[in-house]
């Protein structure tokens, strides 16, 4: 065949010698070829009511090149350039038929590109010159098509030359038939082969990878006629093996329902080794063309799936948001009242037993609940980023279920555990001091009991009416030596008056218990004085008539008295328990205790002296023989008791020496985890408040690409995480301090609450950091924004950014547009065009504008998006220019799930030419882009 050269096909054609070599190398190309090629011209001159029985013979005066050249000039079917398919979308005037295959009619109403395509006039004459004159006319159109003929003159065409006749026919197809062919950014032979290969991948044992073998077997034309009218070839009973009948089957059905005449024969595309490919591109190309229609109905079913897709996507992601921000906001709900409840309890163990609950919170249960809330915002954020891509309108949740609503309710749960955790502190060490005053109670009353048991027995004894006046004498001193044991017990009777009171004070929960045993104690007390006052009265009125008395009695009874309540008073507080919170209180308690052993000495001899008056009545007695009638009648407490208590006190100064050496040995030890905790603290403090500053100096410099930004702040974010061990080592110190009863740490103004809360916000500010970066990647790529591009921007916005908040007021934001070029004016227009476009950028009016929201709308005038009038004439060509469409159409050229999500959403059309179950589209299409519940 002749080289040609075209705008697209030249890289199909052969050159010459290889098409005289391949009729050389196999005949029955030949025969193939002129089978085919007489079919498809016949199929185009029978619309003039002629046809051609020899195609070498039959074109040899140019008359019927010239008409066929003329017919195929005026077959829509040969065209599928942008006028052809303007004139189809606008004027068309046939009807969808099954399967979506669109069969324009145009002969009724010829497009006005058709009507006048006529060649010059033909010579009618018989010489050899005028026949050569008709085909050099016809060659002549040819060329003017963009055909560049090399080789292929008239003088072989009028002498019959079978070669160069079906080389010049194999030209005409190709500019015809194949070249404009178009799929996806691929044309002519590739376009058609792409076209084969996607309409018959659904089919099995059907794999068509070229124009000759692939299609041996029939099965490719009998998928193709399936694909697109499924109701003519019952696909299921063909097998692979039986070629003959596939192919039969195939052409009888394309001559009778498809109007495609036969071209080839099933006997020579079996028969031959490698069927002849153009022979089997003309063929397959007259498919092309009767089901090009189906082509389109496809590209706009394919448009709406997108769009439908898109909006199934947003819907999820907003349900998604809906139910996070319920669960979280329920929880939040939950667990304020718990923090919030301030019942205190009657023990120790049931606060710490708080504690610990509240450590569990803190630890497990709180964690997760600021990752769910970092999470939450970051879903909106992109939720929002993709409706704005997607020209869709803002997400707006529920009402209560704002950003903003759950940072304030986070703020409230935040609040409400500070407060729980001081209470919790403060309990304990109400609980802690009311144990210490509720056991010292008890020892100093059950000590005052043990006292006062028989006393009013005694005061009430009337021994003295019979008593002589030695014994009255010595009756008296007696009851002196009880005034004055009783006034010594005066202090004790008021600490313990003072305690309950304190008790009280605290809100002990035995506060009962206690006010009944301490006025029993009082009364009591009251009842000693008033017994005491009446015996002295008795006692005095009889002291004048006795006048001997044993001085030295008195004197022992004096001094004893006194001591042994100093003795009692040493026991009772070597045994007294005590508390303290640092090391200077226990060294004060340390000092005071030596302070006491200092004075072992003196009462010691104080001790030697009291046992000295008793010695010297013994010797008395023993020296004048006097006939002493039972024991010192002045005093029960005898020597024995006075050494017994005395070796009391020895035994328990060494007891309180080891206990004030333990205290001071466990406050030493608190003292270090005070500093083992503010040494960590002062580091992990101001490490993450650099931390926090660096994040913040990334976010608004320009240094680099945005994934040069995204990739930096996630190395930042490693790092950060790397640093989560310091941090559990530090919770760890700090539950150390809180088991040790540690309430104070003068080493350090860091807390843990501090450190708890900076950590906080620290994951949160680098997780929103890389989700707004990852935002404008996203905008940058989707609206096409160069990195030069994005530079200008951020470098206009950095510099309106005065107080480098990272966003720009009203002003700042109308001075950088200005700056830009905007022409904003000061004049009523001019701010009506700013609060539009505040509008856009603020659509929530927080009076802020974000580098986001800035970037979106610095390209969204530019984008390249669907739009609600696309949508409805994508609806159009699939409802065959109808203004509804059916359920059927629907559920026929869209997937399942997506046209029930139309059928379900379209409203009823109530046109004047509507039919039952006539649907809404131009609504629907119009709810897509506006305020609607899709």
């Amino acid at each position: 065949m002749d080289h040609y050269d075209s705008q697209q096909t030249n890289d199909y054609m052969q050159p010459e010698e290889d098409w005289d070599r391949d009729l050389l190398l196999d005949p029955a190309w030949e025969k193939q070829q002129r089978k085919t090629f007489t079919a498809w011209c016949n199929s185009h001159l029978r619309k003039a009511g002629t046809q051609i029985e020899n195609i070498e013979e039959d074109f040899r005066d140019g008359l019927k090149l010239m008409l066929l050249l003329e017919v195929i000039s005026e077959d829509p079917a040969s065209l599928s350039g942008p006028q052809c398919r303007i004139w189809m979308s606008r004027n068309l005037e046939g009807q969808l038929l099954l399967n979506a295959e669109l069969l324009f009619l145009m002969n009724t109403f010829p497009p006005p590109f058709l009507r006048g395509e006529r060649l010059a006039k033909p010579e009618r004459g018989k010489m050899r010159v005028h026949k050569i004159s008709n085909v050099n006319k016809a060659l002549d159109f040819i060329a003017s098509k963009g055909v560049k003929l090399v080789s292929i003159g008239a003088e072989e065409i009028v002498d019959g030359n079978v070669k160069m006749t079906l080389g010049m026919i194999w030209t005409i197809i190709l500019r015809f038939a194949i070249q404009d062919i178009s799929v996806e950014e691929t044309s002519a032979k590739e376009g058609l082969l792409l076209w084969c290969q996607r309409k018959t991948a659904p089919y099995k044992n059907v794999n068509i990878q070229n124009f000759h073998i692939s299609w041996k077997d029939g099965l490719g034309f009998c998928a193709l006629i399936h694909r697109h009218r499924p109701e003519l070839i019952d696909y299921g009973k063909l097998r692979k093996d039986d070629p003959l009948t596939n192919l039969n089957t195939a052409f009888d059905v394309a001559e009778k329902y498809l109007d495609i005449p036969k071209m080839l024969d099933a006997e020579d595309i079996v028969g031959t080794a490698r069927p002849d490919e153009k022979a089997i591109m003309t063929y397959v190309s007259s498919f092309y063309h009767a089901f090009s229609g189906a082509q389109k109905a496809e590209t706009a079913a394919n448009r709406i799936c997108k769009v439908l897709a898109v909006n199934q996507e947003n819907e999820q992601l907003m349900e998604d948001y809906e139910k996070l921000a319920s669960d979280l906001l329920e929880w939040i709900r939950r667990t304020i009242p718990w923090l919030e409840n301030r019942a205190p309890e009657n023990t120790m163990h049931a606060m710490q037993q708080k504690l610990e609950d509240f450590r569990d919170y803190r630890r497990l249960h709180k964690p997760p609940k600021v990752q769910e809330k970092c999470q939450l915002e970051i879903n909106f954020n992109t939720l929002q980023t993709k409706l704005r891509l997607s020209n869709r309108p803002a997400f707006m949740p529920s009402e209560g279920r704002m950003v903003s609503d759950i940072n304030n309710a986070w703020g409230c749960l935040e609040q409400a555990e500070k407060g729980y955790e001081e209470w919790l502190l403060n309990e304990i060490r109400r609980l802690e001091r009311l144990d210490h005053l509720a056991e010292k109670f008890r020892q100093k009353a059950s000590i005052h009991e043990a006292w006062t048991d028989g006393k009013e027995a005694m005061l009430r004894q009337k021994d003295y009416e019979t008593a002589t006046l030695s014994e009255i004498k010595a009756l008296l001193k007696k009851h002196e030596a009880f005034e004055s044991d009783l006034a010594a017990h005066q202090d004790r009777v008021e600490q313990i008056a003072a305690i309950a009171q304190e008790l009280n004070e605290l809100d002990y929960y035995d506060s009962p218990s206690v006010n009944a045993r301490c006025q029993k104690i009082c009364d009591q007390w009251d009842n000693l004085g008033a017994l005491t006052q009446k015996r002295r009265e008795a006692l005095e009125r009889t002291e004048k008539l006795l006048e001997t008395i044993d001085q030295l009695y008195l004197e022992y009874a004096k001094r004893a008295a006194p001591f042994n309540n100093w003795m009692e008073g040493a026991m009772e507080d070597l045994q007294d328990t005590f508390i303290v919170h640092t090391i200077e209180e226990i060294q004060g308690l340390t000092t005071a205790h030596e302070q006491f052993k200092a004075t072992l000495p003196d009462a010691d001899k104080e001790r030697l002296a009291i046992l000295g008056i008793h010695n010297e009545v013994s010797k008395i007695v023993q020296t004048y023989h006097v006939n002493m009638a039972g024991t010192n009648p002045y005093t029960t407490i005898t020597p024995q008791e006075i050494n017994g208590k005395w070796d009391h006190v020895r035994q328990l100064v060494p007891r309180r020496d080891q206990a004030l050496t333990e205290e001071h040995a466990r406050q030493q030890h608190n003292e270090r985890l005070r500093k083992q905790f503010a040494a960590q603290a002062n580091v992990i403090g101001p490490w993450i408040q650099t931390k926090m500053e660096e994040i913040g100096r990334i976010s608004i410099e320009m240094h680099g690409t945005l994934e040069d930004q995204l990739s930096h702040l996630r190395q930042y974010e490693k790092s950060i995480v790397n640093y989560k061990p310091k941090i559990d080592q530090l919770e760890g110190d700090h539950q150390l301090i809180q088991e040790a009863l540690i309430f104070d740490n003068k080493h350090t103004n860091y807390t843990m609450e501090h450190i708890r809360v900076g950590w906080e916000q620290l994951l949160t500010t680098i997780a929103r950091t890389i989700n707004e970066v990852e935002n404008q990647i996203l905008t940058r790529d989707a609206k096409g924004i160069s990195q030069e591009q994005m530079n200008e921007f951020r470098a206009s916005f950095n510099h309106f950014d005065r107080d480098h908040s990272g966003t720009l007021g009203p002003e700042e934001f109308k001075a950088c547009l200005i700056s830009l070029g905007y022409d904003i004016g000061n004049d009523p227009q001019g701010e009506a065009e700013f609060a539009r476009i505040m509008s856009i950028v603020d659509p929530n009016r927080l009076g802020v504008v974000t580098f986001q929201a800035f970037i979106d709308f610095m390209s969204r005038e530019t984008a390249d998006t669907d739009t609600a009038d696309q949508v409805m004439a994508s609806f159009k060509i699939l409802a065959g220019d109808k203004n509804y469409i059916t359920v059927d159409e629907l559920r026929r050229e869209l997937p399942p799930d997506q046209a029930e999500y139309c059928i379900a959403r379209m409203a009823p059309y109530s046109g004047p030419d509507a039919v039952p179950g006539a649907l809404d589209y131009m609504s629907f299409s119009t709810a897509l882009y506006g305020e609607s519940d899709l």
